[in-house]
Protein backbone atom coordinates (compact mmCIF):
# COMPACT_ATOMS: atom_id res chain seq x y z
CA UNK A 1 0.00 0.00 0.00
CA UNK A 2 1.36 3.41 -0.99
CA UNK A 3 2.14 5.76 1.90
CA UNK A 4 1.99 9.50 1.57
CA UNK A 5 4.24 12.04 3.26
CA UNK A 6 2.94 14.78 5.50
CA UNK A 7 1.78 17.76 3.46
CA UNK A 8 4.49 20.42 3.58
CA UNK A 9 4.18 23.02 0.76
CA UNK A 10 7.23 25.18 0.06
CA UNK A 11 7.34 28.75 1.33
CA UNK A 12 7.13 31.06 -1.68
CA UNK A 13 7.39 34.76 -2.36
CA UNK A 14 4.34 35.06 -4.61
CA UNK A 15 4.50 38.15 -6.83
CA UNK A 16 1.86 37.17 -9.37
CA UNK A 17 -1.41 39.00 -10.17
CA UNK A 18 -3.16 36.36 -8.05
CA UNK A 19 -3.15 34.29 -6.07
CA UNK A 20 -0.88 36.12 -3.64
CA UNK A 21 0.57 35.29 -0.24
CA UNK A 22 -2.09 34.87 2.45
CA UNK A 23 -1.75 36.94 5.60
CA UNK A 24 -0.80 34.60 8.50
CA UNK A 25 -3.66 36.03 10.55
CA UNK A 26 -6.07 34.87 7.84
CA UNK A 27 -4.56 31.38 7.91
CA UNK A 28 -4.96 31.35 11.68
CA UNK A 29 -8.63 32.31 11.36
CA UNK A 30 -9.18 29.34 9.05
CA UNK A 31 -8.08 26.97 11.83
CA UNK A 32 -10.84 28.03 14.23
CA UNK A 33 -13.62 25.55 15.20
CA UNK A 34 -16.41 25.02 12.69
CA UNK A 35 -19.85 26.33 13.63
CA UNK A 36 -23.19 25.29 12.20
CA UNK A 37 -24.43 27.56 9.45
CA UNK A 38 -27.50 28.66 11.47
CA UNK A 39 -25.70 28.96 14.80
CA UNK A 40 -26.30 32.52 16.13
CA UNK A 41 -22.54 32.94 16.51
CA UNK A 42 -22.08 32.11 12.85
CA UNK A 43 -24.94 34.29 11.57
CA UNK A 44 -23.41 37.14 13.57
CA UNK A 45 -20.16 36.58 11.63
CA UNK A 46 -22.19 36.68 8.41
CA UNK A 47 -23.71 40.02 9.39
CA UNK A 48 -20.33 41.51 10.27
CA UNK A 49 -18.93 40.34 6.94
CA UNK A 50 -21.74 42.10 5.09
CA UNK A 51 -21.11 45.32 7.04
CA UNK A 52 -17.41 45.29 6.21
CA UNK A 53 -18.06 44.49 2.55
CA UNK A 54 -20.31 47.54 2.25
CA UNK A 55 -17.47 49.72 3.50
CA UNK A 56 -14.96 48.10 1.15
CA UNK A 57 -17.29 48.44 -1.87
CA UNK A 58 -18.05 52.06 -0.86
CA UNK A 59 -21.78 51.41 -0.99
CA UNK A 60 -24.98 51.71 1.00
CA UNK A 61 -26.45 48.71 -0.84
CA UNK A 62 -28.48 46.33 1.30
CA UNK A 63 -26.83 43.38 -0.45
CA UNK A 64 -23.10 42.78 -0.09
CA UNK A 65 -22.11 39.16 0.56
CA UNK A 66 -19.81 36.45 -0.83
CA UNK A 67 -20.61 33.76 -3.37
CA UNK A 68 -19.07 30.41 -2.44
CA UNK A 69 -16.65 29.62 -5.24
CA UNK A 70 -13.80 31.38 -7.01
CA UNK A 71 -14.09 34.85 -8.50
CA UNK A 72 -15.48 33.36 -11.68
CA UNK A 73 -18.36 31.94 -9.63
CA UNK A 74 -19.23 35.45 -8.51
CA UNK A 75 -19.12 36.78 -12.07
CA UNK A 76 -21.31 33.93 -13.30
CA UNK A 77 -23.80 34.31 -10.44
CA UNK A 78 -24.30 38.00 -11.18
CA UNK A 79 -24.54 37.58 -14.95
CA UNK A 80 -26.77 34.49 -14.88
CA UNK A 81 -29.13 36.22 -12.45
CA UNK A 82 -29.30 39.56 -14.27
CA UNK A 83 -29.21 38.64 -17.97
CA UNK A 84 -32.34 37.18 -19.57
CA UNK A 85 -32.24 35.14 -22.77
CA UNK A 86 -32.51 37.47 -25.76
CA UNK A 87 -31.45 40.61 -23.90
CA UNK A 88 -28.96 42.98 -25.49
CA UNK A 89 -25.61 43.04 -23.69
CA UNK A 90 -22.69 45.34 -24.52
CA UNK A 91 -19.20 44.16 -23.51
CA UNK A 92 -16.18 46.42 -24.09
CA UNK A 93 -13.07 44.19 -24.12
CA UNK A 94 -9.47 45.24 -23.51
CA UNK A 95 -7.97 41.94 -22.28
CA UNK A 96 -8.57 38.29 -21.47
CA UNK A 97 -11.28 38.73 -18.87
CA UNK A 98 -13.50 40.85 -21.09
CA UNK A 99 -13.64 37.79 -23.32
CA UNK A 100 -14.77 35.79 -20.28
CA UNK A 101 -17.69 38.19 -19.77
CA UNK A 102 -18.55 37.74 -23.45
CA UNK A 103 -18.58 33.96 -23.12
CA UNK A 104 -20.78 33.96 -20.01
CA UNK A 105 -23.23 36.42 -21.60
CA UNK A 106 -23.50 34.12 -24.62
CA UNK A 107 -24.22 31.17 -22.34
CA UNK A 108 -27.02 33.26 -20.80
CA UNK A 109 -28.60 33.42 -24.26
CA UNK A 110 -27.98 37.13 -24.68
CA UNK A 111 -27.55 39.04 -27.92
CA UNK A 112 -23.98 40.23 -27.33
CA UNK A 113 -22.38 43.33 -28.83
CA UNK A 114 -18.62 43.62 -28.42
CA UNK A 115 -16.19 46.53 -28.58
CA UNK A 116 -12.49 45.67 -28.63
CA UNK A 117 -9.39 47.71 -27.85
CA UNK A 118 -5.84 46.59 -28.57
CA UNK A 119 -4.39 44.95 -25.47
CA UNK A 120 -2.35 47.42 -23.44
CA UNK A 121 -4.87 50.26 -23.63
CA UNK A 122 -8.39 51.01 -22.36
CA UNK A 123 -11.50 52.76 -23.65
CA UNK A 124 -12.26 56.44 -23.58
CA UNK A 125 -15.67 56.65 -21.86
CA UNK A 126 -17.09 58.39 -24.93
CA UNK A 127 -16.39 55.30 -27.04
CA UNK A 128 -18.46 53.08 -24.76
CA UNK A 129 -21.25 55.64 -24.42
CA UNK A 130 -21.47 56.03 -28.22
CA UNK A 131 -21.79 52.25 -28.57
CA UNK A 132 -24.55 52.26 -25.95
CA UNK A 133 -26.46 54.86 -27.94
CA UNK A 134 -26.14 52.67 -31.03
CA UNK A 135 -26.89 49.23 -29.55
CA UNK A 136 -29.36 50.25 -26.77
CA UNK A 137 -28.20 47.47 -24.40
CA UNK A 138 -30.17 46.17 -21.43
CA UNK A 139 -26.88 45.38 -19.70
CA UNK A 140 -23.29 46.65 -19.97
CA UNK A 141 -20.61 44.35 -18.51
CA UNK A 142 -17.02 45.49 -18.13
CA UNK A 143 -13.74 44.70 -16.38
CA UNK A 144 -12.33 47.35 -14.02
CA UNK A 145 -8.75 46.09 -13.63
CA UNK A 146 -7.48 43.74 -16.37
CA UNK A 147 -4.67 41.59 -14.95
CA UNK A 148 -3.82 40.13 -18.36
CA UNK A 149 -2.61 43.53 -19.56
CA UNK A 150 -2.07 45.49 -16.34
CA UNK A 151 -4.57 48.22 -17.29
CA UNK A 152 -7.41 49.91 -15.37
CA UNK A 153 -10.60 51.26 -16.96
CA UNK A 154 -12.24 54.52 -15.75
CA UNK A 155 -15.88 53.77 -14.95
CA UNK A 156 -17.59 56.87 -13.56
CA UNK A 157 -18.83 58.41 -16.82
CA UNK A 158 -19.92 55.03 -18.15
CA UNK A 159 -21.88 54.36 -14.96
CA UNK A 160 -23.72 57.67 -15.26
CA UNK A 161 -24.55 56.90 -18.90
CA UNK A 162 -25.90 53.46 -17.95
CA UNK A 163 -28.16 55.04 -15.35
CA UNK A 164 -29.35 57.66 -17.84
CA UNK A 165 -30.10 55.00 -20.50
CA UNK A 166 -31.60 52.55 -17.98
CA UNK A 167 -29.02 49.83 -18.61
CA UNK A 168 -27.67 47.72 -15.76
CA UNK A 169 -23.92 48.09 -15.30
CA UNK A 170 -22.08 44.93 -14.17
CA UNK A 171 -18.41 45.35 -13.20
CA UNK A 172 -15.64 42.79 -12.65
CA UNK A 173 -13.53 44.31 -9.85
CA UNK A 174 -11.82 41.03 -8.96
CA UNK A 175 -8.30 42.47 -9.33
CA UNK A 176 -8.96 45.88 -7.84
CA UNK A 177 -11.10 45.39 -4.72
CA UNK A 178 -8.93 46.20 -1.69
CA UNK A 179 -6.03 47.51 -3.76
CA UNK A 180 -7.39 50.61 -5.48
CA UNK A 181 -10.67 52.48 -4.96
CA UNK A 182 -13.86 50.78 -6.13
CA UNK A 183 -16.56 53.46 -5.75
CA UNK A 184 -19.75 51.47 -6.25
CA UNK A 185 -22.25 54.22 -5.42
CA UNK A 186 -20.31 57.22 -6.70
CA UNK A 187 -19.70 55.55 -10.06
CA UNK A 188 -23.30 54.24 -10.26
CA UNK A 189 -22.32 50.58 -10.58
CA UNK A 190 -25.36 48.30 -10.34
CA UNK A 191 -23.54 45.04 -9.57
CA UNK A 192 -19.87 44.54 -8.68
CA UNK A 193 -17.86 41.34 -8.26
CA UNK A 194 -14.63 41.16 -6.25
CA UNK A 195 -12.11 38.45 -5.47
CA UNK A 196 -10.44 37.17 -2.33
CA UNK A 197 -7.16 35.82 -3.71
CA UNK A 198 -5.76 39.11 -4.93
CA UNK A 199 -5.65 42.38 -2.98
CA UNK A 200 -7.51 40.94 0.05
CA UNK A 201 -4.84 38.23 0.59
CA UNK A 202 -7.39 35.51 1.36
CA UNK A 203 -7.29 32.09 -0.34
CA UNK A 204 -9.31 31.67 -3.51
CA UNK A 205 -12.74 30.24 -2.82
CA UNK A 206 -15.12 33.15 -2.24
CA UNK A 207 -16.29 36.01 -4.45
CA UNK A 208 -17.61 39.10 -2.66
CA UNK A 209 -20.42 40.78 -4.57
CA UNK A 210 -22.72 43.75 -4.11
CA UNK A 211 -25.76 44.94 -6.04
CA UNK A 212 -28.24 47.76 -5.69
CA UNK A 213 -32.03 48.08 -5.67
CA UNK A 214 -32.17 48.27 -9.49
CA UNK A 215 -30.43 44.94 -9.81
CA UNK A 216 -32.44 43.38 -6.99
CA UNK A 217 -35.73 44.39 -8.58
CA UNK A 218 -34.75 42.53 -11.75
CA UNK A 219 -33.38 39.39 -10.15
CA UNK A 220 -36.42 39.05 -7.88
CA UNK A 221 -38.67 38.77 -10.94
CA UNK A 222 -36.49 35.81 -11.99
CA UNK A 223 -36.11 34.08 -8.62
CA UNK A 224 -37.22 30.45 -8.51
CA UNK A 225 -37.20 28.78 -5.09
CA UNK A 226 -36.18 25.13 -5.35
CA UNK A 227 -38.91 22.53 -5.09
CA UNK A 228 -37.91 20.98 -1.78
CA UNK A 229 -38.36 24.20 0.20
CA UNK A 230 -41.18 25.98 -1.66
CA UNK A 231 -44.21 27.13 0.27
CA UNK A 232 -46.07 28.09 -2.91
CA UNK A 233 -46.26 26.81 -6.47
CA UNK A 234 -46.29 30.33 -7.92
CA UNK A 235 -43.01 30.70 -9.80
CA UNK A 236 -41.70 32.78 -12.73
CA UNK A 237 -42.50 31.67 -16.25
CA UNK A 238 -40.37 29.15 -18.11
CA UNK A 239 -38.30 31.71 -20.02
CA UNK A 240 -37.65 34.19 -17.24
CA UNK A 241 -36.37 32.25 -14.23
CA UNK A 242 -32.66 31.96 -13.43
CA UNK A 243 -31.42 28.76 -15.03
CA UNK A 244 -28.86 28.02 -12.33
CA UNK A 245 -29.90 26.80 -8.91
CA UNK A 246 -26.52 27.39 -7.27
CA UNK A 247 -26.10 30.89 -8.71
CA UNK A 248 -29.65 32.21 -8.25
CA UNK A 249 -29.01 35.46 -6.35
CA UNK A 250 -32.67 35.65 -5.34
CA UNK A 251 -32.31 32.44 -3.35
CA UNK A 252 -28.82 33.30 -2.10
CA UNK A 253 -29.98 36.60 -0.64
CA UNK A 254 -32.71 34.73 1.27
CA UNK A 255 -29.92 32.87 3.04
CA UNK A 256 -28.03 36.10 3.78
CA UNK A 257 -31.22 37.86 4.93
CA UNK A 258 -32.85 37.53 8.38
CA UNK A 259 -34.91 34.67 6.89
CA UNK A 260 -31.81 32.43 6.77
CA UNK A 261 -33.65 30.26 4.24
CA UNK A 262 -31.43 27.26 3.52
CA UNK A 263 -29.77 27.23 0.13
CA UNK A 264 -26.44 25.43 0.56
CA UNK A 265 -24.01 24.58 3.34
CA UNK A 266 -21.90 27.67 3.93
CA UNK A 267 -18.09 27.47 3.61
CA UNK A 268 -17.48 28.12 7.30
CA UNK A 269 -13.69 28.32 7.36
CA UNK A 270 -13.57 30.39 4.20
CA UNK A 271 -16.00 32.87 5.72
CA UNK A 272 -13.73 33.13 8.76
CA UNK A 273 -10.89 33.89 6.34
CA UNK A 274 -12.86 36.51 4.46
CA UNK A 275 -14.00 38.21 7.64
CA UNK A 276 -10.42 38.39 8.92
CA UNK A 277 -9.13 39.64 5.57
CA UNK A 278 -11.77 42.37 5.56
CA UNK A 279 -11.05 43.25 9.18
CA UNK A 280 -7.34 43.66 8.44
CA UNK A 281 -8.10 45.74 5.36
CA UNK A 282 -10.33 48.16 7.26
CA UNK A 283 -7.96 48.21 10.24
CA UNK A 284 -5.17 49.41 7.94
CA UNK A 285 -7.54 52.03 6.50
CA UNK A 286 -8.55 52.15 2.85
CA UNK A 287 -6.65 55.35 2.06
CA UNK A 288 -3.51 54.03 3.74
CA UNK A 289 -3.89 50.70 1.96
CA UNK A 290 -4.27 52.32 -1.46
CA UNK A 291 -1.23 54.52 -0.72
CA UNK A 292 0.80 51.43 0.25
CA UNK A 293 0.04 49.79 -3.08
CA UNK A 294 1.06 52.97 -4.93
CA UNK A 295 4.35 53.18 -3.01
CA UNK A 296 5.43 49.61 -3.74
CA UNK A 297 4.39 49.92 -7.38
CA UNK A 298 6.54 53.05 -7.65
CA UNK A 299 9.54 51.28 -6.10
CA UNK A 300 9.10 48.23 -8.34
CA UNK A 301 8.79 50.30 -11.51
CA UNK A 302 11.83 52.39 -10.56
CA UNK A 303 13.88 49.24 -9.99
CA UNK A 304 12.80 47.52 -13.21
CA UNK A 305 13.52 50.50 -15.41
CA UNK A 306 16.83 51.23 -13.67
CA UNK A 307 18.09 47.74 -14.49
CA UNK A 308 17.31 48.33 -18.17
CA UNK A 309 13.90 46.68 -18.61
CA UNK A 310 10.94 48.20 -20.48
CA UNK A 311 7.36 48.26 -19.26
CA UNK A 312 4.43 47.14 -21.40
CA UNK A 313 1.26 49.07 -22.11
CA UNK A 314 -0.10 52.61 -22.14
CA UNK A 315 1.29 54.35 -19.02
CA UNK A 316 -1.76 56.58 -18.46
CA UNK A 317 -4.01 53.62 -17.66
CA UNK A 318 -1.55 51.41 -15.77
CA UNK A 319 -3.10 49.26 -13.05
CA UNK A 320 -1.38 50.03 -9.74
CA UNK A 321 -1.30 46.44 -8.52
CA UNK A 322 0.03 44.74 -11.68
CA UNK A 323 3.18 45.71 -13.56
CA UNK A 324 3.79 44.21 -17.01
CA UNK A 325 7.37 43.94 -18.23
CA UNK A 326 8.49 43.28 -21.79
CA UNK A 327 10.67 40.19 -21.97
CA UNK A 328 13.98 41.33 -23.55
CA UNK A 329 14.64 40.13 -27.07
CA UNK A 330 16.49 36.83 -27.12
CA UNK A 331 15.65 35.97 -23.51
CA UNK A 332 13.64 32.83 -22.71
CA UNK A 333 11.00 34.23 -20.38
CA UNK A 334 9.91 30.85 -19.06
CA UNK A 335 13.49 29.88 -18.26
CA UNK A 336 13.87 33.09 -16.22
CA UNK A 337 10.62 32.37 -14.35
CA UNK A 338 11.76 28.81 -13.62
CA UNK A 339 15.10 30.03 -12.24
CA UNK A 340 13.33 32.58 -10.03
CA UNK A 341 11.05 29.90 -8.63
CA UNK A 342 13.54 27.07 -8.19
CA UNK A 343 16.54 29.06 -6.90
CA UNK A 344 14.95 32.05 -5.18
CA UNK A 345 11.47 30.78 -4.28
CA UNK A 346 9.89 33.71 -6.13
CA UNK A 347 6.94 33.35 -8.49
CA UNK A 348 6.01 35.87 -11.17
CA UNK A 349 3.51 35.29 -13.99
CA UNK A 350 3.64 34.95 -17.75
CA UNK A 351 0.64 35.98 -19.87
CA UNK A 352 -2.01 34.71 -22.28
CA UNK A 353 -3.24 34.99 -25.85
CA UNK A 354 -1.45 37.64 -27.94
CA UNK A 355 0.91 38.41 -25.03
CA UNK A 356 2.01 34.84 -24.40
CA UNK A 357 5.81 34.74 -24.25
CA UNK A 358 6.06 38.53 -24.65
CA UNK A 359 5.63 39.88 -21.12
CA UNK A 360 6.06 39.02 -17.47
CA UNK A 361 3.33 40.15 -15.09
CA UNK A 362 4.34 41.10 -11.56
CA UNK A 363 1.72 41.60 -8.87
CA UNK A 364 2.09 43.89 -5.86
CA UNK A 365 -1.12 42.94 -4.09
CA UNK A 366 -2.28 42.72 -0.51
CA UNK A 367 0.08 40.93 1.88
CA UNK A 368 2.56 40.29 -0.96
CA UNK A 369 2.85 44.05 -1.46
CA UNK A 370 5.68 44.88 0.94
CA UNK A 371 9.22 46.23 0.86
CA UNK A 372 11.18 43.03 1.41
CA UNK A 373 9.28 41.26 -1.40
CA UNK A 374 9.94 44.05 -3.91
CA UNK A 375 13.65 44.25 -3.06
CA UNK A 376 14.05 40.47 -3.06
CA UNK A 377 12.40 40.21 -6.47
CA UNK A 378 14.53 42.95 -8.01
CA UNK A 379 17.75 41.40 -6.77
CA UNK A 380 16.76 37.92 -7.89
CA UNK A 381 15.54 39.11 -11.30
CA UNK A 382 18.84 40.89 -11.89
CA UNK A 383 20.75 37.69 -11.09
CA UNK A 384 18.45 35.59 -13.31
CA UNK A 385 18.80 37.97 -16.23
CA UNK A 386 22.59 38.04 -15.90
CA UNK A 387 22.52 34.25 -15.88
CA UNK A 388 20.61 34.38 -19.20
CA UNK A 389 23.03 36.78 -20.87
CA UNK A 390 21.06 40.02 -20.57
CA UNK A 391 23.24 43.06 -19.94
CA UNK A 392 21.73 44.38 -16.72
CA UNK A 393 22.86 47.67 -15.18
CA UNK A 394 24.51 46.06 -12.14
CA UNK A 395 22.89 46.84 -8.79
CA UNK A 396 20.88 49.79 -10.03
CA UNK A 397 17.48 48.11 -9.71
CA UNK A 398 17.60 47.55 -5.96
CA UNK A 399 19.24 50.95 -5.41
CA UNK A 400 16.48 52.75 -7.35
CA UNK A 401 13.81 51.00 -5.29
CA UNK A 402 15.64 51.87 -2.06
CA UNK A 403 15.73 55.51 -3.18
CA UNK A 404 11.92 55.45 -3.51
CA UNK A 405 11.50 53.95 -0.05
CA UNK A 406 13.91 56.41 1.55
CA UNK A 407 12.19 59.31 -0.20
CA UNK A 408 8.89 58.11 1.26
CA UNK A 409 10.37 58.06 4.80
CA UNK A 410 11.46 61.67 4.42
Amino acid sequence: MKRYEDLSPSLRCIMTPGPVEVDPRVLRAMSFPVLGQFDPEFTSIMNETMEMLRELFATRNAWAYPIDGTSRAGIEAVMVSLILPGERVLIPIFGRFGHLLHEIAERCGAEVFVLEKPWGSVFEPEEVIAAMETFKPNVVAMVHGETSTGRVQPLGEIGRACRRMDALFIVDAVATLGGIPVETDAWMLDAVVGGTQKCLSVPSGMAPITYNDRAEAKLMTRKRVERGIRTSDVQPGDLSFVRSNYFDLGMLQDYWSPQRLNHHTEMTSMLYALREGLRLTLEEGLDARFARHILHEKALVAGLTAMGLELYGEPSCKLTVVTCVLIPEGIDGESVRTLLLERFGIEIASSFGPLKGKIWRIGTMGFSCRTNNVLRLLGALEAALLRHGFEVFYGLGVQAALDVYEENVR
